[in-house]
């Protein structure tokens, strides 16, 4: 485990300064809240409330070597049962679905910088799990890195639109972005072509076809799931795709037990990476959880998009059963 301070030396007020003195002598000192309680002629209370404010204002930085979640047993299980590359398996915790997921979505964001090298090009989905990434990576100074959004715009039922997830994980890798300026999903195929066909967009797309590495989700074929409350499917259109044998959905497209594309009615009206071009990439990180992801997980990975992995115990666990 290891703390990261971040000092401040100029145009401090007391109070700040306090803060970061009791955060240095209890992580880097190595003392306890009594002897700094001592030192500061405060209460053991008082030391606490620092302790506190420290890791509430982003004074501290507590991060977990990632090879503690990729070299353990059930780690290494998945990662030699499905033939991926790594997988990083997060404890389970005590917390509710909500907190698992942020759990995940952390752990990702801890292990993503350290699998990225000057050049490279990232392909950034959309989706609840890819935005809680950007939202946890700590500000990262990375060189020669260019994120680029997979998938057209739409709106989402969680207050943020799909640039953003690109937009900020790039920001936070100190990357350049590029975004998708066009809607994900269009009413027809005539329009679809049309703007497919505008310089920017032209240009935008074509970026697609350059990624060397990608971080996604895997998405159910519930009802409840997000390709129809964000909008992209219809009810009626997700039952047809079923019919036809969707068992998941990967960038806003339906693949089936094996990964393949089931071809219908939204390919030709959607904006947005083509799904071979996800195979075969140096990295394919799917960062998901949930039993009702579970055989999208599968199909994804069976599929060839997936070399990295990052998911909770208990889904690695129901992985393995299927």
């Amino acid at each position: 485990m290891t703390p990261v301070i971040k000092r401040r030396t100029t145009g401090q007020i007391s109070g700040e300064n306090i803060v970061i003195e009791a955060a240095w002598m209890y992580y880097h000192d190595g003392m306890n809240q009594s002897q700094i309680a001592k030192a500061l002629e405060v209460s053991r209370a008082t030391v606490v409330n620092y302790l506190q404010e420290a890791r509430e204002r982003g004074f501290i930085r507590i991060s977990l070597d990632p090879e503690i979640f990729t070299t353990h047993r059930l780690a290494q299980e998945i990662r030699e049962r499905f033939g991926l590359q790594a997988a990083f398996v997060l404890p389970d915790g005590i917390g509710s679905s909500e907190e698992a997921l942020v759990r995940v979505a952390r752990g990702a964001a801890d292990w993503l910088p350290s699998l990225l090298e000057p050049g490279d090009r990232l392909g950034v989905s959309w989706g609840r799990t890819v935005y809680e990434v950007a939202e946890a990576l700590h500000q990262t100074k990375t060189r020669d890195i260019t994120v680029v959004q997979l998938v057209g715009s739409m709106a989402t039922p969680y207050g943020f639109t799909t640039e953003i997830c690109s937009a900020h994980l790039a920001q936070r890798l100190g990357a350049t972005c590029i975004n998708l300026h066009a809607p994900a999903i269009l009413n027809s195929s005539e329009l679809t072509s049309q703007l497919k066909s505008e310089p920017i967009i032209k240009s935008q797309i074509e970026a697609l076809s350059h990624c060397n590495k990608s971080i996604f989700a895997a998405g159910s074929c519930k009802p409840n799931s997000h390709i129809v409350s964000s909008g992209v499917a219809s009810a009626d259109e997700l039952e047809w795709y079923v019919d036809h044998g969707a068992t998941g959905v990967l960038c806003g497209r339906f693949i089936d037990r094996k990964g393949k594309l089931v071809p219908g009615s939204l390919d030709d009206r959607m904006i947005g990476v083509e799904l071979d071009k996800l195979i075969g990439l140096e990295m394919g990180m799917l960062v998901s959880l949930g039993s009702d992801k579970v055989v999208a997980m599968l199909s994804a990975i069976a599929g060839g998009y997936v070399t990295h992995l990052v998911t909770s115990q208990e889904t690695a666990k129901a992985m393995l059963e299927q």
